[in-house]
């Protein structure tokens, strides 16, 4: 059974929304939460999270909010913060870490730490029993991809291509990742352009797949009430997790 990942925006519309919708993520069947942190630089995000952010960021969202909340969702939904490395430095590893324990939040995605700069904070972080995902790009070479995924855990989320979430690109992801699979027995995901018309291409080959714009363009439409968007989403998962299992 192949696994889906579901990416939402944590606080948007509210953080009381945002309970809602994880749980009702995990009745859906996706098997991982990445609860995203609200940042003002989504550097990886295409325009549809980019705007979530922003939106959260203006409702007032501030990140002792996504501890919070995570204790209500992480006992009942394998989850995980992605976020960008400028709160995890300023607040500190060690506050992340001790929450994340406190929640029961499985570890950290930080698609802007570069896998030589995460050496020191991995090695903390899995010492604590948690997991930092590993990122690899269609443009790595083998040595890179071979010194990256055999150190791997949880699951190496292969981007699908150079660029931001949520553009739509396709590329042939055969050949990369048998060069993963040859390495490591670590699941791969692929993100990055992922929706209901994509996915099943995007799985094949791969253990699973993350989706994030897909969900959020619907977090972000005004023409939907709160009950609305969460039937939808739901249907979403639900439409996406037997297209990769077809």
């Amino acid at each position: 059974m192949k696994k889906l990942v579901a990416y939402i925006t944590t606080g948007y519309p509210s953080l009381e929304f945002t309970v809602d919708v994880a749980l009702a993520l995990a009745e859906a069947g996706v098997d991982t939460l990445e609860l995203g942190m609200p940042f003002s630089d989504p550097v990886a995000d295409g325009p549809v999270i980019e705007k979530a952010n922003l939106l959260a960021l203006q409702n007032g969202f501030k990140l002792d909010q996504l501890f919070e909340i995570s204790v209500q969702i992480a006992p009942h939904i394998d989850t995980l913060w992605m976020g960008y490395f400028n709160p995890f430095y300023h607040r500190g590893m060690e506050t992340f870490i001790a929450q994340a324990q406190r929640s029961g939040v499985n570890g950290f995605i930080i698609p802007d730490l570069p896998f030589e700069e995460a050496a020191p904070y991995k090695k903390q972080i899995e010492a604590a029993g948690l997991n930092l995902i590993d990122f690899i790009a269609p443009t790595d070479s083998k040595e890179r991809i071979e010194k990256i995924v055999t150190q791997a855990r949880k699951f190496i989320y292969l981007v699908a291509y150079a660029g931001i979430t949520g553009a739509g690109k396709s590329e042939d992801l055969q050949s990369i990742i048998a060069q993963i699979k040859s390495f490591t027995n670590t699941p791969v995901y692929v993100g990055f352009g992922v929706d209901e018309h994509t996915a099943k291409e995007k799985a094949r080959g791969a253990d699973g797949v993350i989706v994030g714009s897909a969900f959020v363009k619907i977090l972000l439409d005004k023409n939907l009430s709160d009950t609305q968007k969460i039937d939808k989403i739901s249907a979403l998962a639900k439409e996406i997790k037997a297209k990769i299992n077809e």
